[in-house]
């Protein structure tokens, strides 16, 4: 379904990789934010991830040192998204400017599970 979205893409994949993973935007990164207070948690944010690498990415929940409330790594406000998973479509050089909210409903749709889309650049 994503190639005839996206006909024009140098190449278009997927992966199912054996443990949980960090899908980040590269050099697209502009941040994190605390999903309860919006609080800027870059200062906090990669002890929280080295400690939530150790176990594998099984347990993405910490406390947030700018208000104390327990979140999840995947829940917190990434400027430009972000995910936890162990599954990935890619489309490299798209060729297009984005995807409909319609288009990517179908997608999860058609593959049984809810998506994140992230726009990343290497």
């Amino acid at each position: 379904m994503l190639e005839t979205l996206v006909p024009g893409a140098d190449e278009v994949q997927f992966s199912f990789e054996d443990e949980i993973r960090f899908y980040d935007p590269g050099e697209n990164w502009s941040g994190v934010e605390c999903s309860v207070c919006g609080a800027d948690a870059e200062e906090w944010w990669g002890e929280a991830m080295e400690a939530a690498s150790a176990n594998g990415f099984k347990d993405l929940n910490t406390v947030a040192p700018c208000c104390g409330a327990t979140v999840s790594l995947n829940d917190l406000r990434y400027i430009w998204p972000a995910a936890f998973g162990r599954f990935s479509l890619e489309a490299h050089n798209p060729g297009i400017g984005d995807t409909t909210e319609e288009q990517d409903r179908k997608m999860a749709e058609c593959l049984g599970t809810p998506l994140r889309k992230i726009w990343g650049q290497v």
